[in-house]
């Protein structure tokens, strides 16, 4: 039996829950990312985006582009809240949900005795009246082409790609379409003349690998049309983090310490809705001449209280010998469990013994 996979994608989802939440900004160019000039745009409304405003452009750029666009403070909390909404919306659909990121999911639903234009009709329905939001989705047999497909007319978009179609629908595409092809790739082969996907078509497996290395494999088949990974219903959480940039850079270690303080805080949230406990802590710094940095500590055992991640944080600032000023400071948890205490061995016990002991 032949997979039907979909894939949905919120439109530009901060921007509209910002202005759901406040009807006076539809239909205005809303830039969420805040208004210091050294942050970058998180999402922005289709109307900021006729003025050229884009994802991860920095605030100075968006300002130059889009003066009179209103930019607001990301507020993940929120963001978070309509998300679980959304996700309910999907579950209620199939459990074969698998989550790619706040906004966005792929669903198995060749079980499932409705066509999948159906079942995307009767989501979209449902976003819409209950939360006054749109998404767009893609239909195929596979995860790429359905991503591929979901990005297709946004806003509000629905596009179904057949096998048949394949892969003639993909040529006239071009090749940063193709999740895994970065920016130093598309550059390379824009040296040698390849643009689109139907160029990119005419290389061979062995020049593939040559420009993407082991996942040069992958690329090859998927712009064919094979792409055999299933829908995953349990993502491991890998790392959850917050980040900031200043409006003026700084070495002010109390000032650090009330930042990280209020991440450490917005973390200890995000660990209880996930029910986790994380062992590794990481602080990112990004000084003056634009070098990034980052010092982590794993420990023991394993924690999941405010106190426990802003004692660590407190601890890796005040071992960091900061060398310029501070432009950007982030903190993350990683290596989770949803265990409290890590088993120590037999080996971990009698070292510690002794340790105490000497």
């Amino acid at each position: 039996m032949q997979r039907l996979i979909i894939h949905v994608d919120m439109d530009a989802f901060f921007a509209s829950v910002e202005q759901m939440d406040n009807p006076k900004l539809k239909g205005k160019p809303v830039i969420v990312g805040g208004n210091s000039p050294r942050g970058v745009v998180s999402t922005c409304s289709y109307e900021a985006r006729k003025y050229g405003v884009r994802s991860a452009m920095p605030i100075f750029i968006a300002k130059q582009l889009c003066p009179g666009g209103i930019y607001l403070a990301v507020r993940h909390k929120r963001y978070e809240e309509i998300s679980h909404k959304v996700f309910d919306i999907l579950h209620s659909v199939t459990d074969m949900v698998e989550p790619v990121s706040i906004d966005e999911a792929y669903l198995d639903v060749s079980t499932l005795k409705d066509e999948p234009v159906e079942i995307v009709n009767m989501i979209k329905k449902k976003v819409k009246e209950l939360l006054g939001l749109t998404l767009s989705a893609g239909i195929s047999y596979n995860k790429f082409l359905a991503k591929t497909a979901s990005e297709w007319n946004k806003p509000d978009g629905l596009k179904v790609i057949t096998e048949d179609m394949v892969p003639e629908i993909l040529k006239p595409l071009p090749i940063k379409k193709v999740h895994g092809i970065g920016e130093k790739s598309i550059e390379k082969l824009n040296e040698i003349g390849i643009y689109t996907i139907g160029q990119l078509l005419n290389l061979t497996e062995d020049e593939m690998v040559y420009y993407f290395g082991k996942y040069g494999i992958e690329i090859y088949n998927r712009i064919r049309g094979y792409d055999n990974r299933p829908v995953c219903v349990e993502r491991e959480t890998k790392s959850i983090g917050r980040e900031t940039t200043f409006d003026n850079d700084t070495t002010d270690k109390s000032f650090l310490k009330a930042v990280l303080s209020d991440f450490a805080q917005e973390l200890t949230r995000a660990l209880d809705e996930e029910a986790l406990f994380a062992k590794t802590v990481t602080v990112k710094f990004k000084t003056d001449n634009f070098k990034t940095h980052t010092r982590s500590k794993t420990l023991k055992k394993y924690i999941n209280t405010y106190g426990e991640i802003k004692a660590t944080a407190f601890d890796i600032l005040d071992n960091y010998n900061i060398n310029g000023s501070i432009r950007l400071i982030g903190l993350s948890l990683s290596n989770f469990s949803d265990a409290r205490y890590e088993q120590l061995s037999f080996f971990d016990l009698h070292m510690d013994k002794q340790l105490e002991e000497g």
